[in-house]
């Protein structure tokens, strides 16, 4: 191509690919890759296309995050064709291009996903199936999908994964559960292997494979849920815990919504940021914890709760929340007699954001009761009693009473 023929703005192509390879192409895709000027993809996906197509091949180079940010750019409005696995819009690079430069310099040319074949094959209807990838994420991002009867979905990086997946369901007391690993999909060369978690015997397939699970409780094994108010025993702590009853009526009033940022402070165990986390995948938590045991509790807690991805800030409020993200809604579980604490919590809230607070000291509350009169906002007391052996009989022991402030900004 001369220079003077190349248009500048053209979009970026992104050609899906399967496991059956050129055979399995559309002919608007085969074209796509034939005109091409540039190809870009892994070593496996370039090596399927025929030799006759003349554009000049280029491996993506590891990381490979900085060529995708200046793709559009590096070769000056030659026809570029970037090679995908499957559906370049599931947990793939077409996603990433639109992210980077947006819909209108990406045209997207899908192949039937791995998620569709895998499916297919299972006589599992898609869109009740989750679907979790961890490619390049952390395997825990599984555990609080691992419920009893859910189908799911695990997207790998490479042939270890399925028996990492069973090796995480019968930890978490799921040993029972089938687990399917699907190779190759759609190819030639395609083929499952099945067996029990607890007994999966198979430590390395091949790399394309995706895992499926049909989740089946072991016997004894006390189910999860995702909706607040998780057991206390699910949590490792020292005392410093939001327990259970106080902690669903404390997040009923964070209002936890998909895509929004939770402010977890003083976080203690890491209850609420955790089950922030837990009611939708999206959902964002920074748990801020000034002792260095605490915080390395919450890490444990998070990864065995299904939910890695919680940043954790070793450091004393208010001096730690400098640099943090804006969050959507602040908890502040202890230390509201901490000087200018909340206000700072305050201050960072957003219009429509949400700060609860939560005491059970007399000076604290009578923090709380000052806020209250300024701002408005609810106040609210929790006493909880829980039955206890008396002798033979049983009688009700009554847990400290928990005063919960809260407000919208």
């Amino acid at each position: 191509m001369r220079a003077d023929d190349r248009d500048p703005t053209a979009p970026v192509t992104v050609v899906g690919i399967g496991a059956d390879g050129w055979g399995g192409l559309s002919p608007a895709a085969r074209r796509a890759v034939e005109e091409a000027d540039v190809l870009r993809g892994s070593a496996r996906q370039l090596g399927l296309v025929p030799g006759y197509v003349p554009a000049r091949r280029l491996p993506w180079p590891s990381p490979m995050g900085p060529a995708l940010a200046t793709l559009p750019e590096d070769f000056g409005g030659s026809r570029v064709v970037v090679l995908a696995s499957g559906d370049p819009m599931l947990s793939g690079v077409g996603a990433s291009l639109v992210r980077l430069h947006g819909p209108g310099a990406v045209r997207v040319l899908p192949h039937p996903s791995s998620v569709s074949l895998a499916c297919a094959r299972l006589g599992w209807a898609v869109q009740e199936t989750a679907v979790v990838t961890v490619v390049g994420r952390a395997l825990e991002l599984v555990a609080q999908h691992v419920t009893p009867g859910r189908r799911l979905l695990v997207l790998g990086s490479d042939g270890r994964t399925p028996a990492a997946v069973a090796a995480l369901c019968a930890r978490l007391g799921y040993g029972a559960s089938r687990v399917t690993a699907l190779a190759q999909l759609g190819g030639p060369a395609e083929h499952a292997l099945t067996g029990p978690a607890a007994e999966w015997p198979h430590w390395v397939v091949d790399p394309l494979v995706v895992t499926a699970v049909e989740a089946v409780a072991d016997p004894g094994t006390v189910p999860l849920p995702t909706v607040p108010g998780l057991p206390d025993a699910a949590f490792e702590d020292d005392g410093q815990l939001t327990k259970r009853e106080v902690r669903a009526v404390t997040l009923a009033r964070l209002v936890p919504l998909p895509g929004q940022l939770l402010w977890d402070v003083g976080a203690g165990a890491g209850s609420i940021g955790i089950e922030w986390m837990r009611t939708h995948p999206s959902c964002r938590a920074v748990a801020v914890e000034s002792h260095p045991d605490r915080a390395a509790r919450i890490t444990r807690n998070a990864a065995h709760l299904g939910v890695p991805g919680l940043q954790v800030v070793e450091g004393r409020a208010p001096e730690a929340l400098a640099g943090l993200p804006a969050p959507d809604a602040v908890f502040v579980g202890g230390g509201a007699t901490t000087p200018s604490l909340l206000e700072a919590c305050w201050a960072a809230l957003p219009a429509g954001g949400r700060l609860v607070v939560n005491a059970v000291t007399v000076e604290s509350e009578a923090v709380l009761a000052g806020w209250f009169t300024r701002v408005g906002g609810e106040l609210v007391r929790i006493a909880v009693q829980r039955a206890e052996p008396v002798g033979s009989y049983s009688g009700w022991k009554a847990a400290m009473p928990v005063t919960i402030f809260s407000v919208v900004r």
